[in-house]
């Protein structure tokens, strides 16, 4: 429940590429001297976020609202009257006392609170961190007093350049050898293995999770190798891990993992989705990295985040249509740390950018200027 003293609503959630990204948003306005407790977090019931929050400071709503499918679904039918509902349940929260800005997210939960900011008066800044703004974030943007945007040339109105939003965590991981080594034990990584991390994005992905396997498959007897492979909790009976005992790889295959500092710190490579959250968040951490773009992503955004890195030479952009190279890029990364260092190096330049602290600032001065007193 939102009491007296609430500075900023942070909306959105669903999955955890927007529920990781509002989180980051609450640890930015804490960094900047927010107290956690002036800081609401409002989602969905159906989302990850009601896993995610209750770890965090934060309190959080969570409403009962649905997406708008873009396929004919029976689901369709429940989105007007939940979005209705939800957005009634948002005022009266706000009516209580009213928060000083409402941050959005992007995604279908955070336009309730859109809604009820709107009708209230309470100021919107859209913070939108794909290459290509969503569906929601287009929508939010035609009303909100400013737009945080993490590319160049954006297309949303009132556009203000800040970086994107990136956990706290994150922005603090060490890549360095001493560092390595402490998220290695975390991890149970020997030293001496290469160690490929893997993740298909918050939902897993299957086509990424069978090139993997056959990679692993083929490599059963390397025992220098080792390959973390994050499948996503649907899958998490789909993938079968190599036993080697402990004379070949070592494979480990986890539905989910929430200590990804560890994995960032103690890779050698990353292979990923192109999720706006994977991209920044290698971006920032300076970590080799192959991607592979979601084919199905909405306007194909994906693939224009990954783009953002690897026009630069930050990350290596494989589509799914190619994915039967991922073996020889994998070997082609593993046998040249000179190109792993270069494609390193060129991402943690990309992501100097998030680090501005421009996107608190932002927030403030729109909370300030709508504040009467």
């Amino acid at each position: 429940m939102i009491h007296e003293g609430t500075f900023a609503v942070v909306a959105g959630g669903g999955t955890s590429g927007h529920v990781l990204p509002a989180l980051a948003v609450a640890d930015a306005l804490v960094a900047a001297g927010h107290r956690p407790e002036t800081i609401r977090y409002m989602g969905a019931e159906r989302g990850i976020e009601t896993r995610m929050l209750p770890e965090t400071p934060y309190e959080a709503t969570f409403l009962d609202v649905v997406g708008l499918q873009r396929s004919m679904s029976r689901r369709n039918l429940g989105f007007v009257p939940k979005m209705a509902k939800s957005t009634r349940v948002a005022v009266r929260i706000f009516r209580n006392d009213r928060p000083k800005v409402v941050v959005s997210v992007g995604g279908y939960a955070s336009m309730p609170a859109v809604f009820a900011a709107r009708r209230l008066g309470i100021p919107v800044v859209v913070v939108s961190y794909d290459r290509t703004p969503g569906r929601a974030s287009r929508l939010s943007a035609r009303s909100a007093a400013a737009c945080a945007v993490a590319f160049d040339n954006s297309p949303l109105p009132r556009a203000t350049l800040t970086g994107a939003p990136v956990r706290q965590v994150i922005l603090d991981v060490d890549r360095s050898a001493s560092s390595r080594a402490s998220a290695r034990r975390r991890l149970e990584i020997p030293d001496d293995r290469f160690l490929i991390a893997v993740m298909g994005g918050s939902l897993g992905s299957g086509v990424l999770n069978r090139a993997v396997a056959d990679y692993v498959r083929a490599h059963a007897s390397d025992s220098r190798l080792a390959v973390r492979q994050i499948v996503g909790e649907r899958f998490a009976d789909d993938v079968e891990r190599i036993d080697s005992e402990g004379s070949g790889v070592l494979h480990q295959v986890i539905p989910y993992d929430s200590d990804m500092a560890a994995v960032y710190a103690a890779c050698d490579l990353l292979i990923g989705r192109g999720g706006a959250s994977t991209v920044h968040e290698v971006a920032v951490t300076g970590t080799p990295a192959i991607l592979v773009p979601w084919a199905g992503s909405t306007d194909n955004h994906q693939v224009d985040n990954v783009r953002w890195l690897s026009e630069v030479g930050g990350a290596v952009l494989l589509t799914e249509e190619h994915l039967g190279d991922l073996a020889s890029e994998i070997e082609r990364l593993r046998e040249s740390s000179g190109d792993r260092s270069d494609l390193g190096s060129a991402a943690a330049e990309r992501g100097m950018v998030h680090r501005s602290g421009a996107l608190a600032g932002l927030i403030e001065r729109v909370a300030v200027a709508s504040d009467p007193s």
